[in-house]
């Protein structure tokens, strides 16, 4: 077969093809460039799911009618003004995405420059560009693309529902509307996926708002502001705290110089950073924006430009697992906010009958009506008081209340006094404004932890020698994975060595964990390396190791704790980073504030 020129109309619907998977992809392309052109405000409307028609409104700088003529031709663009693929300002420069919808839809731009008397129109319909002609016009561009694909009706099959094609947009919107809050931005369409966020002002503050529109109210009093620099490199933006964490990564947001983007780098710099404090099936919640130079970055990599890839990809992971790790520091015992409001949901769940489990319940909320028309019954008046408060009592309840009174100044910590311990398992700590429950167990693990950690990372983990050696039998396979770690094991204060097939001897200890359950310690330590295996980094497979030590050495559910033990260990997850949750990424502890308290007892 002989070489030919394909037909350019042909060569627009392939480009297309790449830059405008579905509808998504197109409003995208649109809105970039809206933002591009300055504008303070974009208005955007979909019908069905952006099929019928996609409608970009925005007050930009607009468009001559020589540039408006030019726009919608291939590979004309005015971002590249002296033809530097290296100093990309700009969100959008390939000067693809016009003539690109023009190929597969009908395309209708109407736009005028600011201090022109009118504005201009034109029409692109099937790759046919019209005539430039005069139209009124409010300053800057609006832009309909109606009947997407209607020429290349194989690809309308590959499209999902409506539904899903107007939540695609949605989503696509609020990543763009998240890393520029000083636009305004408004979608309409016929499902959920509507709002309308208004213009926030430059800086950090304004920034947050937007972030509690469009990651939850709940988030800006569970963020940590992370802004760092390193080698020309800067990393801004804000962290959720741990235990903030959502069932899917829909809430990780990350741009680079202001563009949206989905980079395995990043998101593995980020799995990397709360590896150790969020359960491996949650993900956390933050927006990160990385600033560098145009130059040390490639942004056109990929087709829809979700992508990037950076001159020093190690730095950039650096940077990123070191400001994550250090803001998470900074929070020391935080847990978020909303972890009191689960607690109050599970009792109104009991109280209104709906059980804590979902199924039914007997439990109801007795009608005793006005207080001076409750009277005790007969049989319950003869009885003494007492007798009736004895009966409520729980076998394992080990109510201290009334032992002393709490120091003021502890009351006004954090985590306020102690004052019981419930089951031998919850401490119940009093603040000046409320009640804060303490998973012992889960608390202990995580200061064990970062004690052990700490160590590792000053002068290495103090080990202390058995006085009788411990054997401890394996199977072949574990031990044999645990001699080949004998010299990491070793830094982490755990020596071992063979004896004989399926077993070995432990010679030295953690000082922090010597006393411990060591046949159940290396069991696990066993587990913990044939889980991570060679694929995981070395530091995080010891971090998993220590995890696993601090969790056997940690204060067992069940035991009971004198006054001053419990009022230490509140003093000191107050001293302790990450001490908000436990090495499983639960939280160790909820607070109650006593306002919410009240209302769940009709107080208020």
């Amino acid at each position: 077969m002989t070489v030919r020129r394909l037909d350019p109309v042909l060569v627009d619907r392939i480009a297309a093809g790449e830059v405008i998977e579905r509808p998504a992809a197109a409003v995208k392309e649109l809105v970039e460039n809206a933002i591009d052109a300055g504008a303070s405000a974009i208005a955007v409307t979909i019908a069905a799911g952006g099929r019928e028609l996609i409608r970009v409104v925005d007050d930009g700088i607009g468009m001559s009618p020589e540039d408006l003529a030019l726009c919608v031709e291939r590979h004309a663009t005015s971002k590249l003004p002296d033809g530097d693929l290296f100093a990309i300002r700009s969100l959008g420069f390939r000067g693809e995405a016009l003539p690109s919808i023009g190929s597969v839809a009908r395309l209708s731009i109407t736009t005028r420059q600011r201090d022109a008397a009118q504005g201009s129109a034109l029409v692109v319909e099937a790759g046919a560009k019209g005539a430039v002609r005069p139209a009124a016009a409010a300053s800057g561009t609006r832009i309909e693309v109606s009947d997407l694909f209607i020429f290349t009706p194989a690809r309308l099959k590959f499209l999902k529902s409506d539904r899903a094609e107007a939540q695609a947009v949605s989503d696509m919107l609020r990543r763009l509307a998240i890393a520029h809050p000083e636009v305004r931005f408004s979608l309409e369409d016929e499902y959920a996926g509507a709002f309308d966020w208004p213009a926030e002002p430059i800086g950090r503050e304004g920034h947050l708002r937007r972030l509690g529109r469009a990651l939850g109210r709940d988030f800006p009093e569970n963020a940590l502001p992370v802004e760092t620099e390193r080698e020309g490199v800067r990393l801004s933006g804000f962290a959720g705290l741990p235990t903030f964490h959502r069932g899917t990564s829909a809430g990780v947001h990350m741009a680079v110089n202001g563009r949206p983007v989905r980079d395995k780098l990043l998101l593995s710099a980020v799995r990397g950073a709360y590896a150790d404090v969020v359960p491996s099936d949650r993900h956390p919640v933050l927006y990160l924006d990385v600033l560098c130079d145009p130059a040390v970055v490639d942004v056109n990599v990929h087709p829809a430009k979700s992508e990037v890839r950076f001159r020093d990809p190690a730095l950039v992971r650096g940077l990123v697992v070191s400001s994550l790790k250090a803001a998470l520091a900074s929070a020391g015992h935080r847990a978020t906010t909303t972890g009191g409001a689960r607690t109050l949901d599970a009792f109104r769940a009991v109280f209104s009958g709906g059980g804590l489990g979902g199924g039914p319940t007997t439990i109801q909320r007795p009608n005793f009506g006005s207080v001076a028309d409750w009277r005790l019954p007969e049989s319950a008046a003869a009885q003494p008081m007492q007798a009736g408060f004895s009966d409520l009592a729980m076998p394992s309840a080990d109510a201290r209340a009334h032992l002393a009174e709490p120091l003021q100044d502890a009351l006004d910590r954090p985590l306020g006094a102690a004052r019981a311990q419930v089951h031998g398992t919850y401490i119940v700590a009093q603040t000046r404004d409320g009640m804060v429950i303490v998973d012992q167990h889960a608390a202990h693990e995580r200061l064990v932890y970062e004690r052990l950690k700490a160590e590792r990372a000053k002068a290495g983990i103090i080990s202390q020698p058995l006085l009788l050696p411990e054997v401890v039998e394996l199977d072949p396979v574990d031990a044999d994975r645990l001699n080949a770690a004998a010299a990491d094991l070793a830094s982490l204060g755990l020596v071992i060595e063979s004896f004989g097939p399926g077993a070995v001897l432990v010679r030295e200890a953690p000082s922090a964990i010597a006393g411990g359950n060591l046949q159940g310690i290396v069991r696990d330590v066993a587990d913990a390396l044939a889980e991570h295996g060679d694929a995981g980094s070395l530091e995080r497979r010891l971090d998993h190791v220590l995890a696993t030590m601090a969790c056997h050495n940690s204060v067992r559910a069940g035991r009971r704790l004198r006054p001053e033990e419990m009022d230490a260990l509140l003093r000191e997850m107050e001293a302790t980073p990450n001490s908000g949750q436990c090495n499983h990424g639960r939280p160790t502890y909820v607070e109650l504030k006593l306002s919410d308290i009240e209302k769940l007892f009709g107080r208020r």
